[in-house]
């Protein structure tokens, strides 16, 4: 009975294992899946160049993916 034990332990081990790699693979498939996915809309922000009378402190984009003006 014994050896009987040790094999379902071993069994058990090892589909714990395999369950903990499928859940690693389907987080970082999610996370690519969302990154590929994700096209956010662009937002009002200062353009190069500009400066805010509002904000003299803000910084504008290094380079902004939205189309100019």
């Amino acid at each position: 009975m014994s050896a009987a034990m040790t094999k379902r332990g071993r069994l058990s081990v090892w589909v714990l294992v395999a369950a903990g790699l499928l859940l690693v693979a389907a987080a970082n498939w999610h996370l690519v899946y969302v990154a590929v996915m994700s096209q956010p809309e662009c937002i009002a922000h200062l353009r190069p160049g500009e400066s805010s009378p509002a904000n003299p402190g803000a910084f504008s984009a290094a380079k902004s993916s939205c189309t100019p003006r």
